[in-house]
Order: structure tokens, then sequence, then C-alpha cells
């Protein structure tokens, strides 16, 4: 008897919502991702992936070279450094945590952050969140006359060194702090 396989789509879940963002009224820097992978959704917190670069390159930035010891150590260390953390998607059609299958919903209202921060620089967590974020510009109407820049993204899809993402993103981001 033959059994024949049958090969299923991968589930593509409707409207997932992403978290409230990290920041203070002296945030000086904002790290836009483009949305919580299936982990962090998991674990309700933003770059929950082991494997993820971010954390550590954060503690390194933070001055936490050991790491962190839960969520509030993560947040505190952020704020004391006036670094804003958010994704530029609040609600998507995401296939697991591939950014390339987000198909946005809606998007966070970042130009109120701005307004109630003194942001003087953006970074973005990979190229899609650079793409997305301009894609909510242009649909909103908006221009900012901030420093931007694409960072390599910390996920550990992106196939270059953790250690060569903690290079660059301490480089660029240093020049802020």
């Amino acid at each position: 008897m033959r059994k024949t396989c049958v090969r299923e789509e991968p589930v593509i879940r409707d409207n997932p919502v992403s978290f409230d963002p990290i920041f203070s009224q002296d945030s000086e820097i904002l790290i836009l991702g483009t949305f919580p992978s299936v982990i962090s959704r998991n674990e309700n917190f933003y770059y929950a992936n082991p494997r993820n670069a971010f954390w550590p390159i954060m503690g390194v930035l933070c001055g936490a070279d050991n790491g962190f010891s839960g969520v509030s150590e993560k947040k505190k260390a952020l704020i004391d450094r006036k670094i804003a953390l958010w994704d530029v998607c609040k609600t998507c059609k995401i296939r697991k945590s591939s950014d390339s299958s987000i198909k946005i919903n809606e998007f966070n209202d970042v130009e109120t952050l701005l307004s109630q921060t003194k942001i003087k620089a953006v970074f973005f967590n990979g190229k899609k969140a650079e793409q997305l974020f301009k894609s909510y510009l242009k649909e909103k109407n908006i221009t900012v006359s901030l420093s931007m820049e694409t960072l390599p993204s910390t996920s550990p899809a992106y196939t270059i060194s953790p250690e060569k993402k903690r290079d660059i993103w301490i480089e660029k981001i240093s020049l802020y702090l």
C-alpha cells in the first residue's frame, strides 16, 4: 500500500498583537523591529529566542556584560540608557516568525511615541523593519528629520555571525549614547 504525503501549508495566524513600547520621555534612541517572533509572543516579551543576538548586544551597550536576570532588568537597562524599543507592526498576518510573510493590518503609532520622547536616532533591526517603517510614514503622510539607520537583523535566521552583528550594532548605537 502506497502512502501519500500531503504537504500542509504553514499556518498564518491572523491578527496577533505586538507588545507595548519600552520607553521613557527621556528616550533618545529608538530601536524598531518588525513584529514579535512566535517564541517572543509565547514568552510575552521582545526577542525571547535565546539564539537571537539582541539581548547580548544590549547587555554590552547597557553595561550588563553578563546578561540580564529577567524582563524587569532588561526594561530598566534600556530606559536607563535612554533607549526605546518597539515594533513597526501592531497587528499583522504572519507565517510563524517569518518577516517576509508579514501582511500589515495595522501599524503601531510611532508618531505619537516620537512626539512623547527626545528621540534623535532610529535604528532598524533589519531591512524589513526599515521597509515597514517607510510604508508607515508614507501611509500616514509623515515626514521625520531624524537620523535613521538599518542594522543587521539580530535574528538567528540572518546568517552573519553574532559577533559581527554585535560589533556593527555597538559601533553605530554608541555614537548616540
